[in-house]
């Protein structure tokens, strides 16, 4: 992908997942907003517009008919969605295999006390394999795994984005059932964070 390419569709991303209310965007509860108004807020051509959602590398970003959307990943603050719309607009499912959060070794100790948390962010995004593409961060020191048994008892549902994106509202401590280390910083810290998360010890 072209420098200009990458631009265009970090500008793209940027105001339909974070900045469609400082930029003064027209948007619907579930992220949809009229391609024309986001071509006039970008200074944007059309053409532009599909080459940036064609080469956007996660898959974020949708059209149907005249509008456009990001499958995912909004921030709530400033923004029109809500985590209603968003989910209705998603897939219901039931995993019945492990789920992965990818996260730093600075932030184990936060997850310890509260869970994964969506911070600003809508929901917390989940991958339905370690070697997912979509679904989490790519330079992170931990995979976390999610047992989705653990979901369901705590009466947190599941839902999966349009690009494959596993997304919940939270995930307590009760359903963190494994870590794996995939940075230097992590296999460093990789006992301290296990007794953190109350899991068993390296072995």
């Amino acid at each position: 992908m072209t420098s200009d390419a990458v631009a265009l569709s970090k500008s793209l991303s940027w105001l339909l997942r974070h900045g469609a209310g400082e930029a003064g965007l027209a948007m619907d509860e579930a992220g949809w907003a009229e391609v024309s108004d986001v071509l006039d807020v970008l200074g944007m051509t059309r053409a532009q517009l599909d080459l940036a959602i064609a080469n956007n590398d996660k898959g974020r970003l949708v059209v149907e008919g005249s509008r456009v959307r990001a499958c995912q990943g909004h921030s709530l603050a400033h923004m029109p969605v809500t985590r209603e719309a968003l989910e209705a607009s998603w897939q219901v499912v039931q995993p019945k295999v492990s789920l992965w959060h990818g996260t730093r070794a600075a932030a184990i100790e936060g997850i310890a006390r509260e869970g994964i948390v969506a911070g600003l962010r809508s929901h917390v995004h989940l991958a339905e394999s370690a070697d997912s593409h979509v679904g989490k961060r790519s330079a992170v020191d931990f995979l976390v795994e999610v047992l989705p048994a653990k979901l369901a008892e705590a009466g947190i549902g599941v839902f999966r984005s349009p690009n494959g994106v596993m997304l919940v509202r939270h995930v307590p401590l009760t359903a963190i059932v494994g870590l794996r280390p995939c940075s230097r910083a992590g296999r460093r810290d990789e006992d301290r964070a296990r007794r953190l998360l109350g899991l068993e010890p390296v072995q």
